[in-house]
């Protein structure tokens, strides 16, 4: 099973529109093709920035998403490293990343050190075909 680590991003994107590519990947997670890693900061993350009131999504929507999140994916404590960002809140995604050998989907690449296993949704999807 391919691991994925999802940047918030990711999320917001596939909550905005239930038809894009983000919100297939969401479904390939919650379908159980695609294995979701995260740590306890990431969920703190996600919790925060999709419950902030400029986003219409519906707390309870949001709940069973993070619930199903930490109950089905993999749940790790990551390595630190002494990789400078350009963003610091980017590098738990890239920690649990590379702890787990996951891919890291995001929109936002050029935060992240050029990587092969950093992509786009886009890039992900090019990747599997």
């Amino acid at each position: 099973m391919n691991k994925v680590v999802l940047d918030t991003n990711v999320l917001v994107s596939a909550l905005w529109n239930k038809h894009g590519s983000p919100a297939v990947i969401v479904r390939q997670v919650l379908e159980g093709s695609l294995l979701i890693c995260y740590d306890s900061r990431i969920i703190a993350e996600y919790t925060d920035v999709l419950h902030r009131p400029e986003f219409p999504f519906e707390a309870a929507d949001i709940d069973v998403l993070l619930n199903w999140i930490k109950e089905k994916g993999l749940s790790v404590v990551a390595l630190e490293t002494e990789i400078d960002f350009i963003d610091d809140d980017d590098r738990m995604f890239y920690e649990v990343a590379v702890f787990c050998n996951a891919t890291l989907i995001t929109g936002n690449t050029r935060h992240y050190p050029e990587e092969p296993f950093i992509m786009t949704v886009a890039d992900f999807f090019r990747q599997k075909t």
